[in-house]
């Protein structure tokens, strides 16, 4: 063998290792997107109903991010506001509301629950979350006023249409750093407990950021390789799960695509890449638990991520509208499967 051949040899294996990374990755963790059975087709009562939603889930984020503003447990007297909103809400539509209290910092928190009894299958528990705590220097309209906004919204919409399965409705503190992937997370506490209690959850998914969107190119980043893979403009709303999550990720999405005409991407992959742990959906994982984040995928497209600028005129109503809606067709069609 000649010289320059053995100097060419570690660059082609290289590339040939890349080559075979690249294409198991994409027909693993990107190529999943489920075969859509059928179209949405919008009624005039669907119609109404996502009309109404825009103003409902205005109010709620104006409340969270403008009203009360930042809320976390440096502002505890915020978050108390922000807990006893969720909890008065859900009681006025009448849920008996649990509570599950755990001091952090000497400051009492509280995660918040409410669920519909399945009416075949009980103990078979589809739960959907969101943190309603808000970043230190951030009123949190986007992050996360626009996802508690939309579980108060769905939960509504549950309200009086029991399932076969149990549909749980979770808000969590603590989310945001200097919490955020330790043993204070909120959601770390819940899903700790619910191992504990030897609750069979299904799947979990975990509401964060979801008010964005933009039709400009260029407008969406992505940690690389994904950038390789998923459009350049932010309009879509991303489902996002590790590999052991990866059928909840596809028949979420499709179930999903199959209630509401908006732009959806998936995703299942590694969760050590940049963004794809990054919310209450991990501490699921921990668990071992199937869990999914649904999000507008945050500072990747939001400018305004962790600013003082997270205010409510911000956020997309008409667009958080629809994919509340989705959510709530897509949550519903899970509870039904048998």
């Amino acid at each position: 063998m000649s010289l320059l051949k053995k100097h060419m040899l570690p660059y082609l294996i290289t590339i040939i290792l890349l080559l075979l990374f690249f294409i198991w990755a994409y027909f693993t963790m990107i190529n999943i997107r489920p075969v859509v059975n059928k179209r949405p087709k919008i009624d005039k009562d669907a119609k109404q109903v996502i009309f109404t939603l825009e103003e409902k889930l205005r109010r709620h984020v104006v409340f969270l991010a403008q009203e009360i503003g930042e809320r976390n447990v440096f502002l505890p007297a915020n978050l108390n506001k922000a807990a006893a909103y969720i909890r008065k809400y859900w009681q006025e539509s009448g849920y008996e509301v649990k509570l599950q209290a755990y001091p952090v910092f000497g400051v009492e928190c509280v995660n918040l629950s409410v669920e519909i009894l399945g009416k075949e299958k009980p103990a078979e528990i589809i739960l959907i979350g969101a943190h309603y705590d808000s970043v230190d220097g951030s009123p949190g309209a986007n992050d996360n006023g626009s996802a508690v906004a939309a579980l108060l919204e769905i939960s509504r919409l549950f309200r009086q249409r029991p399932q076969k399965k149990t549909v749980r409705f979770v808000a969590f503190a603590n989310e945001e750093p200097p919490f955020y992937h330790t043993k204070w997370m909120g959601s770390y506490e819940y899903a700790r407990w619910c191992r504990e209690q030897g609750e069979n959850i299904l799947g979990m998914l975990s509401l964060e950021t979801i008010g964005y969107y933009s039709e400009q190119p260029k407008s969406q980043k992505y940690p690389p390789p994904l950038n390789l893979f998923y459009p350049d403009k932010g309009n879509f709303i991303a489902v996002v799960g590790n590999l052991r999550s990866k059928e909840l990720v596809r028949t979420f999405t499709k179930y999903f695509e199959e209630e509401i005409d908006f732009p959806v991407e998936c995703i299942a992959t590694f969760g050590l890449i940049p963004g794809i742990s990054w919310s209450d959906h991990s501490s699921f994982w921990k668990y071992d638990y199937p869990a999914i984040m649904i999000t507008d995928t945050a500072l990747y497209r939001y400018p305004f991520y962790h600013t003082y600028e997270d205010t409510p005129d911000k956020i997309h109503y008409s667009k958080l509208s629809l994919v509340t809606y989705g959510i709530f067709g897509a949550v519903k069609r899970l509870a039904e499967e048998e």
